[in-house]
């Protein structure tokens, strides 16, 4: 008589596998978060080196900035509707391409017209945020979303510190040249790209309807009409006819665009969902948060190389100001994006946004009364980094409760356009606030001070924007919940 054998399972049990893929996954879309921010970062600090080295004025220059700001506000929403339609993989994928192809063309480019081009491939990474964001909420169960956002906002962080970090060392020396900064991004871009293959499953579902062109088109031009002139008015003249008439044909644009998207069977956006009050509040809180970051990444990198003798700042080298002063922002963001996620599992995502953005109005009124001290700007970029992490892990979740999980991916690329609007109205105010005087001249200290105290009104803003007003309704929450697999 033989005795039956216990059989042993040859596989894991289904949870298990689903568990480690879904560590998997969320770690993958945390790297393509990291490419997100070191392709917004990266080119700042070497800014100087690349005019040298290109003999290109400082106006010219600029470009690189502005390339990457209209690529990643007109193929956001675009990029974002395609993933919805013909599933996030390959449009993830074809992202990460393209970023990848950008940044190999930058490190190669021997002049200005080249390197354009290629900041211009690199601002479509900004597309992956909003797509990864839809994956999460496809893939994972409901009470693992908070921490899976947690870990996007902290590859934000990471991505941004790297950025500035390795920007400042490759170009150190007396002979620094920029291309190794794109040859870091090349490399990252493609690691990404790799884990992405390798961790994002199909789209379960796709609606494969038509693509909306024409309302594409329109959006992509009201865009144009409304970054260019905030990115250019400081060389146009910002009483210009260019900066007032394309302002003017933006309006005329956006209102033609608005009613088209109306009349369509399938819009590029729902106008429904866009002027749905807490959805709106949820972009206008993205714009304000966009306002804040750029100008605290902005306003302390200046501030902090004024030479003493203006009365004000501290001399900083490029190195000291990327690694000394805004790379303290970057840890804490990494740090606080960890505690987002139990935070919003205890209390929701609009208590954790408000109490972020109280924390960095704190920042801010610290760095318009102390900035006169090493260790206040540090301890500012501290706080003002835990409400950018709190920001950017709370309004996709506050997204989440409000639209359809079919809208996801296109309502978080609409807030990233926000935020993109933010930083360009950011990087306005601060060139025609903080512009050098005569000569060359540092500007008055008191411009700064202004400067600091409107970031800070503006976190305060988003605090109340957090609250009921934002709140979903019942109708909101019943078709919102996202599936638990």
């Amino acid at each position: 008589m033989t005795t039956p054998c216990r059989q042993t399972p040859s596989t894991p049990p289904p949870l298990t596998v689903r568990r480690v893929e879904g560590r998997g996954l969320v770690l993958a879309l945390g790297l393509g978060a990291v490419v997100v921010s070191m392709m917004q970062t990266l080119v700042v600090p070497v800014l100087g080196t690349i005019q040298r080295d290109l003999r290109a004025p400082a106006a010219d220059a600029s470009w690189l900035t502005t390339a990457t700001l209209l690529s990643a506000a007109v193929c956001t929403p675009l990029l974002s509707r395609m993933g919805d339609r013909y599933g996030r993989r390959p449009v993830l994928i074809g992202v990460m391409a393209v970023t990848a192809a950008g940044s190999l063309l930058a490190a190669l480019a021997e002049d200005l017209p080249l390197l354009i081009v290629g900041r211009f491939l690199q601002g479509v990474s900004t597309a992956v945020f909003p797509l990864a964001q839809a994956v999460l909420r496809a893939e994972l169960p409901a009470q693992r979303l908070p921490a899976a956002m947690g870990t996007l906002s902290g590859g934000l962080a990471l991505g941004t510190g790297s950025a500035l970090v390795g920007a400042a060392l490759l170009t150190r020396g007396d002979t620094p040249d920029f291309h190794g900064v794109f040859r870091l991004a090349t490399a990252v871009s493609v690691l990404s790209l790799v884990a992405i293959v390798a961790y994002v499953p199909p789209s379960r579902s796709a609606s494969g309807a038509g693509t909306d062109w024409r309302g594409a088109a329109g959006l992509t031009l009201t865009l144009l009409l409304l970054l260019l002139p905030l990115s250019r008015g400081g060389v146009w003249g910002w009483t210009s006819g260019w900066t007032l008439g394309c302002l003017a044909a933006c309006g005329v644009a956006a209102t033609i665009w608005a009613r088209g998207e109306r009349s369509v069977p399938h819009p590029l956006i729902d106008m429904d969902v866009l002027v749905h009050r807490p959805v709106l509040l949820a972009h206008l809180a993205g714009l304000l948060l966009g306002f804040a970051m750029f100008s605290q990444f902005i306003l302390v990198s200046a501030l902090v190389q004024v030479p003493p003798s203006a009365g004000y700042g501290f001399g900083a080298s490029v190195l000291d100001a990327s690694v000394r002063y805004l790379l303290p922002s970057s840890l804490a963001s990494l740090a606080a994006a960890q505690v987002a996620g139990p935070l919003m599992r205890r209390g929701g995502p609009r208590p954790t946004l408000a109490i972020g953005s109280v924390t960095g109005a704190l920042g801010f009124a610290l760095l318009a009364g102390c900035h006169g001290s090493s260790a206040a700007v540090q301890v500012s970029g501290v706080l003002v980094g835990v409400a950018i992490a709190f920001g950017f892990a709370a309004l996709p979740a506050a997204l989440m409760a409000l639209v359809p999980p079919a809208h996801t991916a296109v309502a978080n690329g609409v807030n990233s356009v926000a935020r993109s609007v933010g930083s360009a109205v950011a990087g306005a105010l601060v060139a025609v606030l903080v512009a050098a005087g005569e000569q060359g001249r540092p500007p008055a200290e008191s411009r700064f001070t202004a400067c600091f105290a409107l970031a800070g009104a503006a976190l305060l803003l988003i605090a109340v924007l957090a609250g009921p007003g934002m709140a979903p309704a019942p109708a909101d929450r019943r078709r919102a919940t996202p599936r638990d697999p």
